[in-house]
């Protein structure tokens, strides 16, 4: 059974930095590129970053390229974003994501909160 499970969410202030962290299970992970989204009050779903199966290839939203950085570790299972130089506006829950068998499985999630 797929399962994700995302920790490291926190207040953090304006300025500071967050890793979080998704826990995966259930699949051969190292076969499959992962997706990090985040979703805010009133917005809609977007993605944060991404990474292929090897980890050779990243991609970033706009609004985080340069701040945000994925990395995984196919031995421990588990995928990275470290977050730089947080704005209020990352603030968000921040999800966990892999296609696998042409469904998408989701995280819990985990709240980021970036304030004063």
């Amino acid at each position: 059974q797929v399962q994700l499970v995302e920790s490291g969410g926190g207040l953090v202030q304006p300025g500071g930095s967050l890793r979080l962290s998704c826990a995966a299970s259930g699949f051969t992970f190292n076969r499959y590129a992962m997706t990090w989204y985040r979703q805010a009050p009133g917005k809609e779903r977007e993605l944060v970053a991404d990474i292929t199966s090897a980890g050779g290839r990243t991609n970033y939203a706009d609004s985080v390229k340069g701040r945000f950085t994925i990395s995984r570790d196919n031995v421990k299972n588990m995928v990275y974003p470290q977050m730089n130089s947080l704005s209020p506006e990352d603030t968000a829950v921040y999800y966990c994501n892999v296609q696998y068998g042409l469904i998408d499985y989701w995280g819990q999630g985990t709240q980021v909160t970036v304030s004063s």
